[in-house]
């Protein structure tokens, strides 16, 4: 292993603990970062730029915690692969393309009332 791979390990967030501190800094840079916009710009804006800073952190927190898993103890009887179930071809990331009654054609293909378009 590379020393830059080691160094890059340090830096990976591997537990729900770590998250947890993690938030934690980021609330506290956000709170900061609040009072300070409070001081230059008083008033409204100062009030919705504060609480901006500290809405960020709700976001990413969120974002973080459902990056790491939590630990699942193991059943007895069952190996560790038999607790996540994988099913093949379902990807959550992307949409899947439905069949649809009409054949391959795309929804606006079945528009009415308005003239087919050519490739020019």
């Amino acid at each position: 292993m590379t020393m830059r791979m080691r160094i890059a390990r340090l830096f990976t967030i591997k537990t729900r603990t770590e998250v947890w501190m993690v938030i934690y800094a980021l609330a506290m840079g956000a709170v900061e970062r609040g009072r300070h916009y409070l001081e230059v710009y008083p008033g409204n804006l100062g009030i919705v730029l504060a609480l901006l800073c500290t809405g960020v952190v709700f976001l990413a927190g969120a974002k973080l915690l459902d990056s790491v898993k939590p630990v699942q103890p193991a059943k007895v009887g069952q190996p560790a692969l038999a607790l996540a179930p994988r099913h093949p071809g379902v990807s959550r990331s992307r949409p899947r393309v439905h069949p649809t009654r009409f054949g391959s054609k795309s929804p606006l293909s079945r528009r009415t009332g308005s003239p087919p378009t050519t490739g020019r």
